[in-house]
């Protein structure tokens, strides 16, 4: 996968650091997709590893029982990042414009992008750091519903429906040599709802391992 000029598109072309000035304590998907996050990050995370929050905000959505040896965040808004109870330290950095993490190789075990891998205009060079900075069996977990900023995101996303992003979202990873294959998790919501209930927002995940330096066992 190849992306042109005008896949990266996006509709606000100003400074994203303009956009994210003023702080937004608020989540961006409902109760259910954040219980569904949660439990995605139970199932692949365990206390004591060191985590990279890449894109994050005022909220992680860890589970609470685990504690880990650090959770490091990065974002856009130096106000939210501070409010996250779950950082013991951040970095502000607009990854469109700085594609290189100030990050030693090989020092997360997970590396985490919730509901934001659709702002990025340069993927493969970020899942190229992504892989750089986990650590041989470090696993990367990418998760994202319907719902954006519609003038951030880029047009290729813009463009697609949900099994597309999926699709998206695997060829990033697979671009990069190193990422076994990706497991994809997917919950497109009900079938059918009530007029008087919300409609659910639906839940998607790509999750990737990082590949042991050690030869696999025959």
């Amino acid at each position: 996968m190849k992306m042109s000029a005008s896949d990266r598109h996006k509709l606000d072309q100003t400074d994203d650091a303009l956009f994210y000035q003023l702080p937004r304590f608020v989540t961006h998907v409902d109760q259910g997709f954040i219980d569904q996050l949660t439990q995605l990050y139970r199932q692949y995370l365990r206390s004591g590893m060191r985590v990279l929050d890449l894109m994050s905000s005022w909220v992680s959505h860890l589970p609470a029982e685990m504690t880990f040896d650090q959770v490091c965040g990065h974002g856009l808004n130096q106000e939210e990042l501070a409010k996250n109870p779950r950082l013991d330290h951040y970095f502000v950095q607009n990854l469109n414009q700085t594609l290189e993490l100030p990050l030693e190789d090989e020092s997360f075990d997970a590396v985490l992008i919730a509901v934001s891998v659709q702002y990025l205009q340069y993927p493969e060079a970020i899942f190229k750091e992504i892989q750089r900075v986990l650590c041989p069996g470090g696993v990367v977990i990418v998760s994202f519903s319907n719902r954006m900023f519609f003038q951030k995101a880029i047009q290729i996303w813009r463009e697609a429906r949900d099994g597309d992003r999926l699709q998206l979202v695997q060829n990033y990873i697979n671009l990069v040599p190193g990422f076994r294959e990706p497991i994809v998790y997917k919950n497109p919501g009900a079938s059918f709802r009530l007029p008087w209930f919300p409609e659910p927002d639906p839940f998607y995940g790509v999750v990737a391992l990082k590949s042991s330096s050690l030869p696999e066992p025959a």
